[in-house]
């Protein structure tokens, strides 16, 4: 039996809200009740971005919140994954063009998983977060690849 398998470590993720309607935040929360359960891939949600592995960004981002977004985005450790969650944080959704909201956050951080969706499913949000995961272990072997080859 390999036990390298078992000895995964739990992502955490960060939530930020730069400014949605709370559809998708309260999707998020049926995502974690005992229905869909999200907790039980190791996920723990998180509201430290220094210990962040995973940040889930909702809503359209306005001029007020882009700063602090960038600001979290900074202080997440290497390796992250960001995943957008919902139309208005993907691409600005029915608030894009608006005169206080920019067009998606992809614009000032990079995305790596985005979920599309107003509000996004509880299955959706899995899906995605499963996919990040995948991202987060991939970004990881590959750092820890690099630290090999130069020891």
């Amino acid at each position: 039996m390999n036990l390298d398998t078992y000895k995964k470590k739990s992502p955490w993720i960060l939530h930020y809200n730069c400014g949605s309607c709370n559809g998708c935040d309260i999707e998020i929360l049926a995502a974690l009740a005992p229905k869909y359960d999200l907790e039980r891939f190791g996920i723990l949600n998180n509201g430290n971005p220094k210990q962040a592995d995973i940040f889930l960004v909702t809503g359209a981002l306005t001029y007020r919140s882009r700063a602090r977004l960038i600001e979290l985005y900074k202080q997440i450790p290497e390796p992250k994954v960001v995943v957008a969650l919902g139309s208005c944080t993907c691409t600005g959704g029915v608030f894009r063009d608006m005169y206080n909201v920019e067009n998606g956050i992809d614009s000032f951080i990079p995305v790596d998983v985005y979920i599309p969706g107003c509000a996004a499913s509880p299955e959706l949000i899995i899906d995605g977060i499963i996919k990040a995961i995948d991202i987060l272990e991939a970004k990881t072997n590959e750092k820890e690849k690099v630290k090999k080859d130069f020891t």
